[in-house]
């Protein structure tokens, strides 16, 4: 569940070039290096010692949601057509020389974000960075390529409908952003893939590929000066944006109170995202949501209750029902942000004859819980602990320190070490919590998908009273 998981950011000061010089670097701390090309694009590079390795690759602030609404789906296609072919290399010579250097190559869309990154050998950094480049600004697009993906992308939409977490938030994303760039889905609807043309696709590059919206990351055993060097070689035709980049415009995206109830007798699990409006990636109050998220904590009937402090939300789950019966399969707490808002909630599955109002009924008990701050300190200290412990545990090698750093880069501009992370983490009290909760939870819009036997929830009306406590 990709898209339910909180991501701890930390970013890097990027500095505005000046005309005098070829570009602008900025060092946070002794590994960490950035430089900002005459073309806007940012170089940044962490240095790993003891390390004959690296990733590099290319974050791009256009996802999903830059595509045109008559072509949604044109960032993903474009994905799947980047390896079919370049005015350089054919798909085979790409397909061998990627095999002979020993390289892993990736590729992936989101609704903000298109990013290519490889692992390499660091001795072969220079060649991966001109096949990154041949991809992203020399991609045949032909139209027998595009004939074959366009298959491939349907059938892959094929597969999406079968991962029901994934229908749910795509329907939840849908209600709460309705007509708006963030309610549509990464691979577009299947009229706008069957229609999709060789213009949609170039126009989007030409649209979005801007040097002002790229960050070429570098982490491993990566000498920054040389990946300037190959940065200014391989990227500096780019153009910049004809006017300044803004994200997404002046006007912040509207968050609406709804619901959606895909009823599915057949389905012998019921599956529930309720939301409100989150946190963005920029947001002052983005590590005490993260924090809150973690009191309301996760559980999996599979793992069972143990003798750990579980939260009351899991004792609820496990035994909230009749006769100390489970109330829910699953639950976890989760927060997707995006540059200029986002969602947060509680996803959790159930049986279909499960009455599913015990647990939503629960989850805004939890949530009253939070505002009227009848939650301890230790609680506070413990979701505190574990979250520094997952930044620590999620950066644990080359690609994972490359993607968050070409992630905050892309999304804010700026980068928090990990120092700067566990600082503001530390410094978050229960009181800092409370008033959280109160801001973000009390009287708030809320909305409502599932999937499954639906009968059983409760009305949005109850819901948005519920809100209320």
């Amino acid at each position: 569940m990709s898209r339910l998981l909180s991501n701890c950011t930390r970013v890097g000061r990027v500095l505005r070039s000046s005309s005098r010089h070829l570009a602008t670097d900025s060092t946070v701390g002794s590994y960490y290096k950035t430089t900002v090309l005459p073309n806007g694009l940012t170089v940044a590079s962490e240095k790993m010692p003891g390390t004959k390795t690296a990733t590099v690759g290319m974050w791009i602030n256009a996802g999903s949601r830059a595509d045109n609404p008559s072509s949604s789906g044109t960032a993903h296609f474009l994905e799947h057509l980047a390896f079919k072919g370049t005015a350089k290399r054919s798909q085979y010579a790409l397909e061998l020389e990627i095999e002979d250097l020993g390289s892993q190559i990736n590729a992936y869309t989101s609704r903000e974000n298109t990013v290519y990154y490889t692992k390499c050998l660091s001795t072969d950094l220079e060649q991966n960075v001109d096949i990154l480049s041949d991809l992203l600004t020399k991609s045949r697009l032909e139209k027998r390529a595009i004939e074959k993906e366009r298959a491939v992308i349907l059938q892959e939409s094929d597969e999406v409908d079968k991962m029901f977490d994934e229908v749910v938030f795509d329907h939840l994303h849908e209600i709460v952003f309705r007509n708006q760039d963030l309610g549509r889905t990464i691979l577009g609807p299947r009229d706008k893939i069957r229609s999709i043309d060789r213009a949609d696709l170039v126009n989007y590059i030409g649209t979005n590929y801007k040097g002002d919206r790229m960050a070429l990351i570098g982490v491993g055993c990566v000498d920054h000066d040389q990946l300037v060097y190959h940065a200014q070689k391989y990227f500096g035709h780019i153009q910049k944006s004809a006017v300044p980049f803004k994200q997404h415009g002046d006007d912040l995206p509207l968050f609406y109170g709804a619901e959606r109830r895909l009823q599915d007798d057949s389905m012998p699990v019921t599956h529930v995202a309720l939301a409100v409006e989150g946190v963005s990636w920029s947001a002052p109050d983005f590590f005490t949501s993260s924090v809150a998220n973690g009191i309301i904590g996760s559980w999996d009937r599979a793992v069972g209750i143990g003798s750990d402090s579980p939260t009351p939300l899991a004792v609820t789950a496990a035994m909230g029902g009749p006769s100390n019966t489970p109330v829910a399969n699953s639950y976890m707490a989760y927060t997707t942000s995006y540059a200029d808002t986002g969602l947060m909630g509680v996803y959790f599955t159930a049986e279909s004859t499960t009455d599913l109002s015990l647990f939503v009924n629960a989850v805004l008990n939890e949530w009253a819980r939070l505002k009227a701050g009848q939650i301890s300190d230790e609680e506070v200290e413990r979701s505190k602990a574990q979250l520094k412990a997952s930044l620590v545990l999620a950066l644990d090698d080359s690609t994972a320190i490359a993607e968050d750093i070409g992630r905050q880069l892309v999304n804010t501009g700026y980068r928090l070490s990990p120092e700067d992370v566990f600082e503001r983490v530390e410094n978050i009290t229960k009181e800092d919590v409370v008033n959280w909760a109160n801001y973000r939870l009390k009287d708030k819009p809320v909305a409502m998908c599932a999937m499954g036997n639906c009968r059983t929830l409760p009305s949005h009306s109850e819901l948005t009273r519920g809100m209320s406590l």
